[in-house]
């Protein structure tokens, strides 16, 4: 049809509801277009019964009688057969998550730039006077943005451009002559220059470090190319000595088949021996599980207290035997190992065979128990952990020091930045390093208020029982008033002393073994617990307010 002489323009053949081609076009009283279905949809979902433009907002009373527009309709059939289809969403238009343009009316276009000064976003359309327009030339044009309110002072209502750095803050010029008045304040663009200087050595370092680490992985490009041609060489000559071991040792392959077959079986009942003990384990271990939960359940606390001692004996239940592998040898010694077996191998088979049957039998897999808990604090020191703390959960009422190692609870609440990690009410911190395998670290105190603990990463933040030991997610020692306590799932188990002003942990995860214990000129523990830790844990800290510390121990 634009060969006809008229130029159709898809967009305003579209319905500004389902933004797809009219269909079955309808015009209403102030002269706007929309699909039948479209329209009559939107007025019988409105619930005032007010029937409005979704455009202008003009209402009708009564509702409309609609019909179709035969004209409309068959430009839109016309407009079809030309191949061009009118756009499921158009681009220019903002959508749930663009900036809309602050100064359209209507249905809002896309922003295309924002203005800093102005503090608006602004559509191609109308950013085009900050092009043309002198004094508008010189404001600060930048990509598009939600946050631009961010600028403005709450208090005085204008655009913060000077910055407090006693405060470390944002301020408008108005709040560095009254409430800043007498601190360190420069220009927003000053302290821009000093925060890029530091920013580009940081940025300097880390591409130092790219740089670094991309010459390791061509080390170990290299490392990996001679492995590759080492194994394949060994296997080579692997391959030829053993041809030459061939005819001496198929008259002792059945023999040797048949021991170790005979030793299968013996190993295969011995494993299945100790499977079945602990399926046994398992089963018992499911149903002390079932009788504890029926037991947590019962909301009678007699019956509670008298069934507890028939229900409550755990020290029955050891831990499950772990399974060691005898370590490979490195293939660089096989092809040694291999000659030098080529030389001896008549000698083994003719007067050694009993030490080879010996060897066969030897079982491949072994069974053992967990290492046993350290029993002095040198054994403990062995396993000491270098940890800090994570700034990016301090609670807001914490000062840390010395290295992110000490905390102290203050009275003046600290401007800290946004942070999703951090906690929002209770005066606790985490460390930054995640707690796996045996570790083992000391906590020294001042103050008469501190709780140390242990807590998986997906602890809430927010909330009334994000403190330590008050969850299922965290477990802790606290000491309030003169008082040790363990905490764990907001339930307090009383702990008698003796007190000090350090106290050790030592978590062993994979045992689900965690102690804590009183350091002084002798180590004394203060409670122990036997669980299942599902996640990686991070060590915590809890001071009160008003000046006590808890600081993380250097041991190495």
């Amino acid at each position: 049809m634009a060969q006809k002489g008229v130029q159709l323009d898809q967009e305003t053949f579209s319905c500004s509801i389902c933004l797809d081609l009219l269909k079955d076009p309808v015009t209403i009283p102030c002269g706007h277009s929309y699909c039948m279905t479209c329209i009559n949809t939107f007025w019988d979902e409105d619930q005032k019964g007010i029937h409005s433009c979704p455009q202008c907002r003009k209402t009708f009373r009564p509702r409309p009688v609609l019909l179709k527009n035969t004209m409309l309709a068959a430009l839109v059939e016309e407009l079809k057969k030309t191949g061009l289809q009118a756009a499921p969403a158009d681009h220019h238009y903002a959508g749930p998550g663009d900036v809309a343009c602050d100064f359209c009316t209507g249905r809002k276009m896309k922003a295309v730039k924002s203005c800093l000064v102005c503090l608006a976003s602004y559509c191609e359309k109308h950013l085009q006077p900050h092009y043309d327009v002198p004094p508008l030339k010189k404001h600060k044009l930048v990509e598009p943005s939600k946050n631009l309110q961010e600028n403005i002072c709450s208090r005085h209502d204008e655009v913060m451009k000077m910055f407090c750095r006693t405060d470390q803050q944002s301020i408008c010029y108005l709040c560095s002559v009254e409430e800043h008045k007498g601190h360190d304040t420069v220009s927003a663009a000053a302290e821009r220059t000093e925060r890029q200087k530091e920013l580009e050595v940081g940025q300097l370092n880390i591409q130092q470090r790219i740089q670094d680490r991309q010459k390791d992985v061509k080390l170990l490009q290299q490392e990996l190319k001679d492995i590759r041609v080492s194994a394949d060489k060994t296997v080579e000559d692997s391959e030829k000595m053993f041809s030459e071991l061939i005819h001496l040792i198929q008259n002792r392959s059945s023999e040797v088949e048949q021991q170790i077959r005979s030793q299968q079986e013996i190993e295969e009942g011995r494993v299945k021996e100790l499977q079945e003990k602990l399926e046994q384990e398992i089963r018992d271990l499911e149903r002390k599980d079932a009788e504890l939960k029926q037991l947590s359940d019962t909301p009678d606390h007699s019956q509670f207290l008298h069934n507890l001692p028939s229900v409550s004996a755990f020290s029955e239940f050891k831990h499950s035997s772990s399974i060691n592998i005898r370590p490979l040898r490195h293939f660089e010694e096989v092809t040694a190992t291999v000659s030098e077996l080529r030389g001896k191998l008549e000698d083994i088979l003719k007067d050694t065979w009993t030490n080879m049957s010996l060897t066969i039998t030897q079982p491949d897999v072994l069974l053992s128990g967990p290492e046993p808990e350290p029993k002095t604090r040198a054994g403990f020191l062995r396993y000491s952990c270098d940890i800090t703390l994570d700034p990016d959960t301090a609670n807001t009422w914490l000062v840390l020091s010395d290295g992110d190692r000490k905390i102290t609870g203050v009275k003046q609440q600290q401007y800290y930045p946004d942070h999703p990690d951090r906690f929002s009410r209770w005066s606790q911190i985490l460390s930054r390093e995640s707690l796996t395998g045996r570790c083992y670290w000391e906590v020294e105190r001042t103050g008469r208020g501190f709780y140390v603990a242990v807590a998986y990463k997906s602890i809430s933040r927010t909330g009334r029982d994000i403190g330590f030991g008050r969850n299922d997610q965290s477990w802790a020692l606290g000491y309030y008033d003169n008082s040790f306590g363990f905490w764990y799932n907001n339930i307090q188990t009383p702990i008698s002393g003796p007190y000090s002003s350090r106290v050790g942990v030592y978590l062993d995860h994979s045992a689900g073994i965690l102690s804590f214990y009183s350091i002084s000129e002798t180590m004394t523990l203060l409670h122990r617990v036997q669980t299942t830790f599902t996640e990686p844990l991070h060590a915590g800290l809890w001071v009160r307010y008003g000046g006590d510390t808890a600081e993380i121990c250097k041991l190495k």
